[in-house]
């Protein structure tokens, strides 16, 4: 498998200035001619950019360190130095960039639009070459200012998928094949446990006004939000989705818990994942024996949370998806009209998530997933 890139940690250095020139004008007939040193230019700056048609932070994998160009010396005859070209630093929306050490958070890329900068580290100022410092009383300065040193940071970037919808769910309790039929994410569906080790991303096309995207995460297991299973890793993906769809397997004998148990790892976890809208689908009832059990699931979440929608599914048979559907769309567009920051955007005429307001999606890719596995 090849590790999803969701961590990364880096060092950004920006660029020193260049040192002031010390230097005097020498040419034939003219005795004396005076400091004519120039300034040494400005060092880079570390910025951080904006990238939405990135999808994790892969290209930090293997390069972690970070540094400006320095500025040029300055130079004889007022001849100023070059400024240190900046280094600009890509990411993916959703990204966070914290201190290493202290775990401070620094910036949020969640608002930001395609190729907006943050400014992180300015690079060092230039010295003053020797021509400043000429007067009256001091007409030959043999001095000049050094440059001054750039700014070093260890930091620790973070990716948090941003979609309108996350699927939670135990492992394989159908959450990848309802990607697969609502989307065109082709996640990998086999009828074992874990055959979903990374973060899956989907559009759903609801119709010819209206996207959305729907995040799928490797299945929880009892205890994940202590660090079993794999994911307690990625718990962290679904932290910003709008609404959350818990898929229950009721062929499983422990379907009548299984709620309340994805509860509590989700309220352990913590990160407001519990106070989310959800939807709740009671999956696999084509099976002997699980619509009877998916029934008396839909009782007791009724009895416990009457405002949770629990809808009887079967994936494999497509049974009642358009009633799911419908209930997503419903849902997500509620939540939009309820926040500013999700209200519809017009796009030409039409509507998208909030998600999608400010990303251009490549319709011509048939998988729309931000990690790979193998």
């Amino acid at each position: 498998m090849i590790q999803f890139a969701d961590e990364a940690t880096i060092r950004v250095i920006s660029g020193k200035g260049g040192n002031g020139c010390v230097s005097f004008r020498r040419e034939k007939y003219i005795p004396d001619g005076g400091p004519n040193g120039g300034d040494g230019g400005r060092g880079g700056d570390v910025i951080f950019c904006v990238r939405r048609n990135l999808r994790t932070l892969a290209h930090l994998r293997y390069h972690h360190v970070f540094k400006a160009q320095n500025g040029q010396d300055g130079m004889g005859w007022n001849r100023y130095g070059k400024d240190g070209d900046d280094v600009i630093i890509p990411v993916p929306p959703g990204t966070t960039i914290k201190d290493a050490a202290t775990g401070k958070l620094i910036h949020d890329f969640t608002e930001e639009n395609e190729d907006e900068q943050f400014l992180f580290l300015k690079g060092g100022k230039g010295g003053w070459g020797n021509v400043h410092f000429k007067s009256s009383t001091n007409q030959a300065p043999r001095y000049a200012h050094p440059g001054k040193p750039g700014e070093e940071r260890e930091l620790r970037v973070e990716l948090s998928i941003m979609a309108d919808v996350g699927l939670v769910g135990f492992p394989n309790a159908g959450k990848s094949s309802l990607l697969d039929l609502f989307t065109n994410a082709r996640p990998k569906i086999a009828p074992y446990p874990f055959t979903t080790k990374v973060p899956n991303l989907g559009v759903l096309h609801v119709d010819h006004e209206t996207d959305l995207i729907i995040a799928d995460i490797p299945g929880i297991i009892e205890g994940a939000s202590g660090g079993a299973g794999l994911g307690i890793r990625f718990l962290k993906h679904i932290s910003r989705t709008a609404a959350l769809l818990f898929m229950i397997d009721c062929s499983d004998d422990s379907c009548l818990t299984a709620y309340a148990s994805l509860l509590k790892e989700l309220e352990q976890f913590g990160g407001g994942l519990t106070e989310k809208r959800r939807i709740v689908l009671c999956n696999k009832i084509d099976v002997e024996g699980a619509e009877e059990r998916a029934a008396e699931v839909a009782a007791r979440i009724k009895e416990s949370d009457p405002s949770v929608p629990v809808i009887c599914v079967s994936v494999l048979e497509r049974r009642n998806i358009g009633q799911a559907k419908s209930a997503i769309v419903s849902l997500v567009r509620e939540l939009e009209r309820g926040r500013a920051p999700g209200s519809h955007h017009a796009d030409e005429g039409k509507s998208v998530s909030a998600f999608l307001a400010g990303r251009s999606v490549d319709e011509s890719r048939e998988v729309q997933f931000p990690g790979s596995q193998g």
